[in-house]
């Protein structure tokens, strides 16, 4: 939709882009802001900045805030029937939790204790913890891994077939896409597969937000068929953080029971600000994304250019990749990521991943030719810098570590357990979830066997500089296991 479309309005500091009109969210969000109000309502700061600074200003509760106690103004319930119809889902759901509060109201929504879900184990720590909340039981879909890149493929509708095949009482099957270093699988193979099979066909679309709204970029999950997804809408569109929404097709997918799922995990007093970001992305992508991504599509496409130019970089590139993500890897530079990454900190330039052989770049549709230009300098001068003997690509320990379950993830989580030094636990079950983060994928989740392979490969990224993330004991100097 143009700029000067029937309804908008002139563009303020408030609201730069005149999305007011389009969004009633945030439209309610910035009247409020605006209102002299003396409250005797949550939060306790009551707006005042000399008690935590200007930070108080713009927090505004959703109920008691930005509409009133009762939600008689109904700017929640038409922002996200907009949302909805703009993914073309049945319903649409706005959280202030990311996408770790909507992947666990999905397992909640579509699976009970016992029953199997076909689960990617490039899941994200969260499609766990939704596991352990709903007692569902995993069924493993592996991921291939690219020999050449050492990087995980996205999965493939014949791995879904297998898996079913395997264990025809699934009751869904979710899948992860784009992965966390943005490639793409098969999302309307897959979703016919499971529909076949007569289950729903869930996906994690974290870092898909954009998907679906330029025609260079692949279509989004809803619109490949699946029956729900949840996208994070302050990763690659401009959200707060942990803003974040839940779209679902309900001939699969009881409504009822999603909503219940979602207001079960959700918290009771929402951050206003946060719900009216989702608002003005969802406005913002409808009416100006096409134009917005088409400026930033071909700056990405130049940076991946210049970049493969350094001697032994390799660029993720082609059909299988998200155009607007950057991902470089390393091995064949001899540069180490972590202290690549060291140099970008020095200058102000913080990487959304980095290990010694890969390098993870955000790009979104906030970033301009000034801002790839810096990074790609940047990059270009660390890995000469930092440039040693060129060394084999080795896949992560995240995408190459083969799982022992042993018990159900629910099982694990609340059996008893104790503690025993990293070289003991060897054999034994592990009571927590262990992982290098990013990208948050697990090595070990409750209920799985601490093999040698699995404790090696932490160990190996913890010595590289990698955060272990969610262990009790990240220096993995000990291990929690069941007793």
């Amino acid at each position: 939709m143009p700029h000067d479309a029937p309804g908008s309005m002139t563009p303020t500091p408030e609201d730069p882009r005149g999305l007011r009109a389009d969004a009633p969210l945030f439209d309610a969000y910035l009247r409020a802001l605006a209102e002299p109000r003396t409250p005797f309502i949550i939060p306790g700061h009551k707006r005042r900045p000399d008690l935590i600074g200007p930070l108080a200003l713009g927090d505004l509760p959703l109920s008691g805030g930005v509409d009133d106690v009762k939600m008689r103004g109904g700017y929640l319930a038409d922002a996200q029937q907009r949302a909805a119809r703009l993914w073309r889902a049945d319903v649409a759901h706005f959280s202030v939790g990311g996408s770790t509060h909507g992947n666990q109201a999905l397992m909640l929504a579509v699976a009970g204790p016992g029953q199997k879900v076909v689960v990617p184990r490039t899941l994200h720590r969260s499609l766990l913890s939704g596991l352990v909340m709903s007692g569902a039981e995993p069924v493993w879909v592996l991921p291939e891994v690219d020999e050449r890149r050492g990087l995980p493929a996205g999965v493939r509708a014949a791995q879904v077939a297998e898996a079913l095949a395997a264990h025809p009482d699934a009751v869904a099957v979710v899948t992860g896409d784009p992965g966390y270093v943005g490639t793409i699988g098969e999302l309307r193979e897959t979703a016919e597969v499971a529909h076949a099979h007569g289950v729903p066909h869930l996906v994690d679309a974290a870092w898909a937000g954009h998907f679906g709204f330029h025609p260079d970029l692949p279509e989004h999950a809803i619109a490949l068929g699946a029956d729900a997804m949840v996208t994070s809408v302050h990763k690659t569109l401009p959200g707060y953080s942990q803003a974040a929404l839940i779209l679902a097709r309900t001939e699969r997918i009881d409504p009822a029971r999603l909503a219940a799922a979602i207001e079960t995990t959700l918290t009771t007093s929402p951050a206003g600000a946060i719900m009216a970001s989702i608002d003005a992305s969802r406005a913002l992508l409808e009416r100006d994304g096409e134009e917005l991504l088409g400026q930033v599509l071909p700056l990405v496409a130049d940076a991946r250019r210049r970049l493969s130019r350094i001697d032994g970089a390799h660029v993720l590139d082609g059909a299988d990749v998200d155009p607007a993500k950057i991902v470089v890897q390393l091995p064949g530079t001899g540069a180490d990521g972590v202290a690549v990454e060291q140099d970008l900190l020095d200058e102000g330039l913080p990487l959304e991943m980095a290990d010694r052989d890969t390098l993870v770049a955000m790009i979104t549709l906030a970033d301009g030719a000034t801002e790839l230009d810096v990074l790609v300098g940047a990059l270009t001068r660390s890995i000469e810098r930092r440039r040693g003997a060129p060394r084999p690509v080795v896949g992560a320990a995240s995408w190459t570590v083969q799982p022992q379950t042993v018990v159900p993830p629910r099982q694990a989580f609340f059996a008893e357990h104790e503690a025993v030094a990293g070289n003991e636990a060897v054999g034994r079950v592990s009571a927590e979830l262990v992982a290098p983060y990013p990208p948050g994928v697990p090595v070990l989740a409750p209920g799985e066997r601490i093999t040698s392979t699995a404790l090696a490969a932490l160990r190996e990224a913890r010595d590289a500089g990698t955060r272990i993330a969610y262990a009790a004991d990240p220096s993995l100097a000990t291990l929690r296991v069941l007793r």
